[in-house]
């Protein structure tokens, strides 16, 4: 069998790891070593964070829940959800956040009905 030399396909491979690592800064943009590294790094934040964004959308509705809960005369966000749940409306926090900020008259409707 032939032998086949690896050059065109070894320097495929580094240009696109180097592709990838454009805008990172220093040597970790121009060096194979350096980009390779970098991109792992950036991976494993990337995969980290998009679980933490989750969490971060959570926090913002229902700090924007417990705002617009305040101003129609409830108590507070807990009990606002308490109350929600047992008179049945399943709506979840993105959707009542959602309503808050840009419907606040159809919020002020779900907050009257909760009672």
């Amino acid at each position: 069998m032939a032998r086949v030399k690896g050059g065109v396909s070894a320097h495929k491979r580094r240009t696109n790891i180097l592709e990838r690592a454009k805008g990172f800064r220093h040597g970790r943009s121009t060096k194979i070593k350096q980009a390779k590294e970098g991109l792992m790094r950036a991976g494993r934040y990337a995969f980290a964070h998009r679980k933490d964004k989750k969490g971060d959308f959570r926090q913002l509705w229902i700090v924007r829940l417990n705002a617009a809960i305040r101003e129609n005369g409830q108590k507070s966000y807990s009990t606002f959800i308490a109350k929600l749940k047992t008179s049945g409306i399943a709506l979840d926090r993105k959707v009542l956040s959602t309503f808050a900020s840009e419907h606040p008259e159809i919020f002020t409707r779900i907050v009257k009905k909760v009672g």
